[in-house]
């Protein structure tokens, strides 16, 4: 159960987190089905909202099914959103520098340096731009960068207050650990959390490796969690 004083952020394996406050609970890149360090299955989640950061597999993962079982309304990016819409869930596409409100919260879409492209089986559909979430939840303001390269810009993203970035270092598809320490240094958050790496052999990385170094080289205090580890803020 979610701390009613702050929000209790729960690290469900890859770039899958649920982020609660309250009644609300904030379900984000739902890949659980087939995913090697997933704590839940698609059916033991039960948000209230489903926010996307990019049309890849593994970040949209099982949020089709989740949407229509629970009823939680899906925003995404997009071309994503109005993908998912038409295969019957209720879809909110939205775009970079949008912001969209939610019951308990909000969360506005800002850059992220990647692609994005979900595959049906048969061929890619629903490309469009990948991004970045600024969630605003009980006071509270979590960045989750999705899938990305460091860019400059992602200073800009540190002037919005941050208590906490989540950034993946798994290198290969996204920032490594190295460039993953530069981006704190341009976010200032007080607390910085990895993600995205150990899933698969090709994403292998050293997280206490990351949080030295992000204590050394910058003001946030990093936390490493295991995957069905929580942290409150």
């Amino acid at each position: 159960m979610a701390d009613t004083a702050g929000v209790t952020i729960t690290w469900l394996g890859h770039a899958a987190f649920l982020l609660e406050a309250g009644d609300t609970r904030v379900l984000v890149d739902p890949f659980l089905t087939g995913n090697p360090t997933a704590t839940v299955t698609a059916e033991e989640v039960d948000p209230t909202v489903i926010l996307i950061t990019h049309a890849h597999n593994d970040h949209v993962g099982d949020a089709l099914a989740i949407s229509k079982r629970t009823g939680a309304k899906i925003i995404a990016t997009n071309e994503l959103g109005v993908y998912l819409g038409k295969q019957g869930a209720d879809a909110v596409g939205a775009n970079i520098g949008g912001t969209v409100a939610f019951e308990g919260g909000t969360v506005k879409f800002v850059a992220a340096v990647h692609t994005s492209a979900f595959d049906d089986g048969t061929e890619f559909v629903a490309p469009g731009a990948a991004a970045g979430l600024v969630v605003r939840l009980a006071g509270k303001t979590v960045y989750l960068a999705g899938d990305t390269a460091l860019f400059g810009d992602m200073a800009l993203i540190g002037t919005e207050g941050l208590d906490v970035a989540i950034v993946p270092i798994g290198g290969h598809y996204t920032m490594d650990p190295s460039d993953a320490v530069l981006a704190v240094g341009l976010l200032h958050p007080v607390v910085a959390i990895p993600c995205h790496f150990n899933t698969f052999p090709m994403i292998e990385q050293d997280a206490d490796v990351f949080a030295t170094n992000v204590s050394a080289g910058t003001d946030a205090v990093p936390v490493v969690l295991v995957p069905g580890e929580s942290h409150i803020v």
